[in-house]
């Protein structure tokens, strides 16, 4: 590397051990990595006794020849890009990364170039939690000497910076700075991620009296410990984090894009290219020198994102079409229909975010339909994730009598999914609870269960009732604990056992009724519909009093769930038996 003093250059050999060997000032001009931390070298060398200086240093540069980037021209690298077709252009980024995109579908394609987001876009914040073995940190380490990888927990002054400004913490330093095995940094003090979330949401942070910023990429890598469909169905997708971020739900709002890691392969000698591609100094430079870009408003060009989008989901997917574009397009030329498949991309990374804190928390973000409008024909359209929040949670499949699925929500949006089943056995007409229903929850199986007997005979249920004990158990579809009123869930359960009839599938009963049948509307439809909606179900069955309710929820659930209005219980139960 090359220094200057006073009004001189001085080249530093590392491995030659001299710190004041003369270089010739053209090399300097020519190779500007030389004073901006160095390159890779071969050169010829020789040795000057200079009288007048005694001999103080007598050795000279005579030959230069780096043997890695020195210097990088932008513009050549979008002129040329522009001779290369898009699928041409991915293989070409997917094997100088090292990988032979042969086999690959698009999809596993784009997921591959995701982990490059970091290194081309500025303070950008990436997830990855998968299967051990896909390579996950492999960019962040390998690709770019710009990146920094942390394998353990880290501190405040480490991070950002010593209080006094003396010292530069890791994001002024690094381009990316990643988190391996993420679950290790459960003991990491508190600061830091109250410190982080600060700085992924603005790229400032506060240390001492001064207000400082950076433009490194955050990188967060961890792995999963069960399949994706068991995650799904028993929790959020977000488990596998420690506590102090997995707790932290507005830190995780922040995350701008999460990778399923799930859907990358384990790393096998197939998928690794024998074929040419940049040499990775090349793509580090290019990726580096794109930063200083923007491409967040090309999405303006020919679409209008949707309501459910907030201001940060709107700069999340804006921030990945725009890395996606420098990777991509780095001259800028895109087509509409390329510009779709990467903001469907970018919608649906943010939306996975999106759909696990609407699991986690409350009401706030419960707004995940996320769509996009083409300008120029006005139609709008939806992007889901492929794993759906559990879509399977309630079963299309025809179920067997005395089965019901019911939702319930609580004062502060907070939603619980349960399925209802009730069997029969020999006995006198009680009522036997499986351990776990309390609460809320028993009260209304109750107070249902008082009606029951006392209208069997209006019911036609006299017989069957009196030589039946009834037992139920309400399964937490969710394991949120929420305490739901699901007296007509039960009531509707109760008669499809005893008249030996199934409920139409993919059904969820709402509402709850009084001891003299009278029925209680629900609290809110919007958010127990668009949970169901997520999880399956096709038709709700819905108190008449929450008819006007109705129109509130999103054209997304009224496209997808049809609404089964009732007035009574018994009418409830007719309308919905038969498969």
């Amino acid at each position: 590397k090359v220094r200057l003093v006073d009004s001189d250059y001085w080249a530093e050999v590392t491995n030659f051990g001299h710190k004041y060997v003369h270089v010739p000032e053209h090399y300097v001009r020519d190779y500007e990595r030389l004073v901006m931390g160095g390159v890779w070298a071969q050169i010829d060398m020789r040795f000057e006794y200079d009288e007048e200086s005694k001999g103080k240093n007598p050795f000279w540069i005579d030959r230069l020849t780096p043997i890695q980037i020195a210097t990088f021209d932008l513009e050549e690298y979008r002129r040329v890009r522009s001779e290369f077709t898009t699928d041409e252009w991915l293989d070409l980024m997917l094997r100088s990364m090292g990988y032979e995109p042969g086999e690959m579908s698009r999809r596993l394609k784009l997921l591959f170039l995701v982990r490059l987001i970091p290194l081309a876009e500025r303070n950008y914040n990436l997830v990855e939690l998968g299967p051990r073995g896909t390579g996950k940190s492999y960019v962040v380490q390998e690709v770019s000497p710009y990146s920094a990888l942390l394998t353990g927990g880290t501190t405040v002054a480490n991070l950002f910076g010593h209080m006094t400004g003396r010292q530069k913490g890791m994001v002024q330093i690094w381009d990316v700075v990643g988190f391996d095995e993420v679950a290790d940094l459960q003991k990491m003090p508190k600061e830091v991620i109250t410190t982080m979330k600060t700085y992924c949401e603005s790229g400032t942070f506060q240390r001492g009296q001064e207000a400082v910023s950076g433009d490194a990429s955050i990188a967060m890598f961890g792995n999963t410990n069960q399949p994706v469909d068991v995650m799904v169905q028993t929790g959020h997708l977000f488990a596998p984090m420690p506590d102090i971020i997995r707790d932290d739900m507005a830190f995780i709002d922040r995350l701008h894009f999460y990778l399923p890691g799930w859907e990358i392969p384990k790393m096998r000698n197939d998928l690794f290219t024998d074929h040419y591609g940049f040499v990775v100094d090349y793509l580090a430079e290019a990726l580096r020198e794109m930063r200083k870009h923007n491409f967040t408003e090309v999405i303006d060009r020919h679409f209008a994102m949707g309501a459910h989008l907030n201001a940060r989901d709107r700069k999340a997917v804006r921030k990945t079409v725009s890395g996606l574009m420098k990777i991509l397009f780095p001259h800028g030329d895109i087509s509409q229909e390329e510009l779709g498949e990467l903001l469907e991309f970018a919608l649906e990374g943010r939306r996975r975010v999106k759909e696990q804190l609407k699991k986690m928390g409350s009401f706030e973000y419960y707004h995940t339909s996320f769509s996009y409008t083409v300008q120029e024909t006005g139609e709008e359209k939806f992007v889901g994730v492929p794993e759906q929040g559990g879509r399977d949670l309630v079963s299309s499949d025809p179920l067997p009598p005395g089965t019901t699925y019911s939702a319930g929500v609580t004062s502060d949006g907070t939603v619980g999914l349960y399925r209802v089943e009730v069997s029969l056995s020999s006995g006198t007409g009680k009522l036997k609870l499986a351990g776990g229903i309390a609460g809320a929850t028993k009260e209304s199986v109750q107070r249902a269960f008082g009606y029951l007997r006392a209208k069997k005979s209006d019911l036609g249920l006299a017989r069957d009732l009196d030589t039946s004990d009834i037992h139920v158990e309400v399964i937490d579809l969710l394991g949120n604990h929420v305490e739901a009123e699901l007296g007509v869930a039960f009531f509707v359960a109760c008669y499809s056992a005893l008249r030996k009839m199934p409920v139409s599938p993919a059904l969820l009963v709402l509402g709850d009724l009084s001891i003299q049948g009278n029925i209680k509307p629900m609290r809110s439809l919007t958010e127990p519909l668009q949970v169901a909606k997520d999880n399956g179900a096709k038709r709700a069955l819905i108190p008449i009093e929450n008819k006007r309710n109705f129109l509130d929820v999103s054209a997304d659930i009224m496209e997808h769930v049809d609404p089964i209005f009732f007035s009574d219980p018994k009418t409830a139960a007719m309308k919905v038996l038969g498969g």
